[in-house]
Parts: structure tokens; sequence; C-alpha cells
């Protein structure tokens, strides 16, 4: 691990463990084992290390995404995968982001550090709201939007469907941060949500299946 990499995965272990407001940059020089003059040659200043992380933890998410053959930012691009897959792969595919989301040591980090300092730090609660309601509820509703275009799925509203299918996922991770021996539970309960899911909202596995047809005809 280079510097520039070491001073971003201490400063993100002093964040979750301290606080951002209570870390300083020479707290987190110290634990790399450098100057204060030394990190900024990397690094302006705090912000810009909070900011490098936030990429850092991206990128790390969409290559994951690519390992789970996902764009996993292209909702549009999503959703023409999401039309040929199956119920069952469906929660294969859940199951591999959920368990991806829990366990990922810098995303966990992270995600413990925003959900307490959003509330001391508006900057902080702007960026847990980004990060964990509106960005993720905005790629599932244009997804969701364009499932429904296609006849996979049926509603009349794509808003509170989108929010349907979130906010279970979203309790269920939050659950086990707080209590990790509840994980194969909450496995059992995610399966059930995305069936569920999919019987309140139609989704038709014909539809699916002819996509399939086409798809392949088309290659």
């Amino acid at each position: 691990m280079d510097t520039k990499q070491r001073i971003l995965d201490e400063a993100l272990t002093l964040f979750s463990e301290k606080g951002y407001a209570n870390v300083f940059v020479a707290d987190i020089a110290e634990k790399v084992g450098i100057k204060a003059p030394s990190l900024y040659k990397h690094y302006k200043n705090k912000q810009a290390i909070f900011d490098a992380i936030i990429e850092e933890m991206n990128r790390r998410f969409l290559e994951e995404a690519g390992n789970l053959q996902i764009n996993g930012a292209d909702a549009t691009e999503d959703a023409e995968i999401y039309k040929h897959i199956s119920e069952e792969q469906l929660i294969t595919l859940g199951n591999n982001l959920f368990l991806y989301f829990l366990h990922d040591d810098y995303t966990r980090r992270f995600r413990k550090m925003l959900t307490i300092e959003q509330f001391h730090d508006k900057k902080l609660a702007t960026a847990y709201m980004k990060q964990y309601v509106d960005d993720p509820l905005s790629y599932q509703e244009i997804l969701l939007g364009l499932m429904v275009s296609a006849g996979v799925l049926q509603t009349e509203n794509v808003e509170i469907m989108t929010l349907h299918f979130y906010a279970p996922i979203y309790m269920l991770l939050t659950i086990c941060d707080r209590e990790p021996e509840r994980e194969k539970e909450a496995l059992i309960k995610l399966e059930a949500h995305i069936r569920q899911f999919n019987r309140l909202y139609a989704r038709n596995e014909e539809i699916i299946q002819d996509n399939k047809i086409s798809r392949r005809k088309k290659k």
C-alpha cells in the first residue's frame, strides 16, 4: 500500500473511532508514520482526505459491481441486465451486494463514521443523506421505472415502489451493523423481501424469458 492509500486507510480508521471533528491532520500523519508537512504533499487538508475516501469507496464498489456483472452506477444500463435475470438470480445478486456492503471493511468503517457524525456535523449529515438515501433512491427509481416501462414490473407510483424496495434492505443492514449475530436472520428476510416484492409488483417471468430470447437473437 502506497503512502496516499495508507493516509486514507488510517484516516478512515481514526474518523470511525474518534469522529471526524476530533481527528486532526497531525493525528493522521502520526498514525501513518510521517510528519504533517509530508502529508500535505498528498492532500491539502482534512476535507481533501475525506473527499478522497468517498472516491475510493465508490471505486471499490464499482469494482465489486463489475465482478457481479452489473454497472452499479448507470441505472439505464443495469435495467437491461435486470430485465433478463430470474428471481433466483436476483436473490443471489441481492445477497452478494448486501454481504459486500456489510463486510467490506472500508465501506463498513465509512458507514459507521457517517452514522455517528451525521448528528454533529451538518456537512457530514449531507454526505450521509447523499450516500445512503438520495443516491441509492435516485438510481433505483430510474432502474425500477425502466422495469415498469418494459412490463417486467407494474405499479402506479414508481417513487413509492422504490421506497418499498430499498428501505427494508437498508434497515436490515443497519440491524447487522449493530447486532452482527443477526446476519443469518437478515439474509433469510432479504430473500423473503425480494420474493414478496416481486409478487406485490407482479414481476412478469414470461416477459423476462421473452427478453432473454430476444437478447440471444441479437447476439
